[in-house]
């Protein structure tokens, strides 16, 4: 179903900056040696073990997964990368690492953006890769308790003969796993309507940094007893501790799901069809997520998909997608068509055009171009990416004093930084600013910092929406956070894990 109407684009520029950070020192920290190498072997059998250091035979290239990140931006020197299985095998491994002061670098799937699940140097990496058996699964409480190594989608897939789903949705369910989402407090595309993981999960398992094991699985929907402590761990980045055992609350399945993707003719346009959408909508509304017309275009070219024909593009300045999920097709779908009909017939209309899904494939081909945005993006060049929390009315903004600041700095070019591009969750104010160059320098970087942080700062925003802070925004914490919250951050940091060994570096600066 097709929906047709025109733009305009605003500059904005800001002084020049300057900005530099370093690697952090990791003081104090030891290296693995071959004797901590002979201890793991009496935890772990010789395939949950890979080491470039003897008696293994492990080559440099096969420890590159866990030493990279899938950006290849981040890279670490760790010698070894042990797998446990259980977490009575964690503890034992942290233990060790606790009473020999070697640095730990909890890790999942690896597919984070701030470099939170790399070594900073040769820090042992505990893979959780081995451990993913879903524990229990209660299909009228609708509560899963997993391993932390289980992958986002094998659980999606788990739920659907139960008629549930994990609240929890990313481009990289593929490859993610459901501690490191926990980790890393992940938000997703549809949190709008399932809310946030400090909301869902109900109970974690999590190795502490001297090897204790704190049981609070609970699978209880209620319980006012004292301090939360698993909201602690919950986007801590695996600084306080190792999560390796989730309890989370599944929604049931929606039995009928649409989307649509609408062509808007100025940014402006957003924030009033927002309104009108959550108005008409209401229950049914999951996703709404946005696009400028840069990055719709960079999708389409590296072959994301297409969701209109080039003549319906004309015009746009931006695009979202609406989806919703609720519990009966035609009434889900009646609200829909009312909500295009008034959209198509209103005096002064918010859309050009739009195309609605009109079979399964359709639906999966129009999420598709939305989740292949970061692919279309890394296809393009190299990225820098911020991942920030401003009020929605300033999404387009940000980006145009971004790229107006790139281009008074001289390198808005092909050769240098080719595209600036926004894309992201406008349910809760997270903007994805995608700045695309020919090659990571360090020229871009100090052109970039702290002016973006600066710029989220004036806004009263967050550096970091849902990504973290990892190693890359731990100079830049100061932005979102005061010195009096910092230091408690810090406190909590101490006494959890009094010899730093737990992911250093990372979070904290």
């Amino acid at each position: 179903m097709f929906l047709s109407r025109q733009l305009g684009r605003r500059a904005f520029h800001r002084p020049p900056r300057r900005w530099a950070h370093s690697t952090p020192n990791l003081v104090g920290l030891n290296s693995v040696t071959e004797e901590d190498l002979a201890h793991f072997s009496k935890i772990l059998p010789a395939s949950s073990i890979l080491s470039t250091l003897s008696p293994s035979a492990t080559s440099t290239s096969e420890l590159e997964p866990f030493n990279n990140d899938w950006m290849n931006k981040y890279h670490g020197m760790s010698t070894t990368v042990l797998k446990p299985r259980t977490v009575q095998e964690v503890s034992e491994i942290v233990k060790w690492c606790n009473r020999r002061r070697i640095g730990v670098v909890p890790q999942g799937g690896n597919t984070g953006l701030v470099g939170g699940g790399v070594p900073v140097k040769d820090e042992l990496i505990i893979s959780l890769s081995n451990m993913t058996k879903v524990r229990s699964f209660d299909d009228v409480s609708g509560i899963l308790v997993a391993d932390a190594g289980c992958i986002l989608q094998s659980l999606t897939d788990y739920l659907a003969p139960h008629n549930h789903i994990v609240p929890l949705d990313l481009g990289a369910k593929g490859s993610c796993q459901i501690g490191g989402n926990v980790s890393t407090n992940a938000g997703g595309l549809r949190l709008l309507r399932y809310g946030s993981l400090h909301g869902s999960v109900l109970g974690l398992e999590v190795v502490l940094p001297d090897g204790t094991i704190l049981d609070q699985l609970t699978s209880l929907r209620k319980d006012n007893t004292g301090y939360d402590l698993k909201q602690l761990f919950i986007g801590a980045e695996g600084t306080l501790g190792i999560v390796t055992g989730v309890s989370i609350l599944a929604a049931p399945a929606p039995q009928a799901s649409n989307n649509v993707v609408l062509a808007l003719p100025k940014f402006e346009n957003v924030q009033p069809l927002y309104r009108e959408v959550k108005r008409q909508l209401s229950e049914i509304l999951s996703a709404f997520e946005y696009m400028d017309r840069t990055v719709y275009d960079l999708a389409v070219k590296h072959g994301q998909g297409r969701a209109l024909d080039p003549q319906d593009v004309e015009g746009a300045e931006c695009f979202v997608l609406v989806e919703t999920s609720g519990g009966k097709r035609e009434h889900d779908e009646e609200k829909l068509n009312n909500l295009l009909e008034s959209l198509l017939e209103a005096e002064r209309p918010l859309i050009n055009t739009g195309v609605l899904a009109t079979s399964p494939a359709q639906f999966s081909a129009l999420w598709a171009i939305r989740e292949g945005l970061t692919e279309a993006v890394s296809k393009e060049g190299k990225a820098y990416k911020y991942d920030i929390s401003v009020p929605l009315p300033k999404f387009q903004e940000v980006v145009n004093k971004t790229r107006e600041h790139i281009r008074q700095k001289g390198l808005l070019r092909e050769d240098a930084v080719k595209y600036v591009v926004g894309y992201g969750h406008v349910g809760d104010g997270n903007l994805h600013l995608n700045v695309v160059a020919a090659a990571y320098t360090s020229e871009i970087e100090a052109a970039l910092e702290p002016f973006v942080y600066e710029l989220v700062a004036s806004y009263k925003g967050s550096i970091s929406a849902e990504h973290g802070i990892g190693l890359m925004k731990t100079h830049a914490l100061q932005y979102s956070k005061n010195p009096t919250s910092i230091e408690w951050m810090k406190k909590i940091k101490a006494l959890f894990d009094p010899n730093g060994i737990m992911n250093p570096g990372k979070v904290l600066p």
